[in-house]
């Protein structure tokens, strides 16, 4: 079996983080963290994570900030980000997707479109 990949889970709300950790936790190495100063810092550090999946609103800094931060950075610009939210509209999963997210998963989560989206960039 080849080496488990790295994901790190960004989201303000611990109960989003418990859903994604448990859903995700057998299969892939996991780093939760709630909030975005806390994800671009462990974003740089090597080795950098395999995928990002990013809560768009929260405190601090939101996920678009963090995106645009991991994007302007030769070191983490090429980590897969996926957006988790509520903000389902049009606008705002054009505006994630022309930031450099490759892919959006809307609030409250349904665990077959997160399993299969991230086995489906990890592959």
């Amino acid at each position: 079996m080849s080496e488990r990949k790295t994901l790190l889970l960004v989201d303000d709300a611990p109960e989003n983080l418990d859903v994604l950790k448990g859903l995700l936790s057998n299969d892939y190495n996991l780093k939760a963290v709630p909030n975005g100063k806390i994800a671009l810092k462990i974003a740089g550090m090597n080795p950098h994570p395999d995928l990002i999946l990013l809560d768009i609103l929260m405190p601090i800094m939101d996920g678009f900030e963090v995106l645009q931060e991991l994007q302007n950075n030769e070191d983490t610009k090429q980590i897969p980000v996926i957006l988790l939210s509520a903000l389902d509209s049009e606008e705002n999963i054009k505006k994630g997707m022309d930031m450099g997210a490759v892919g959006y998963i809307p609030k409250p989560f349904e665990p077959d479109v997160i399993l299969n989206k991230v086995e489906e960039i990890l592959t």
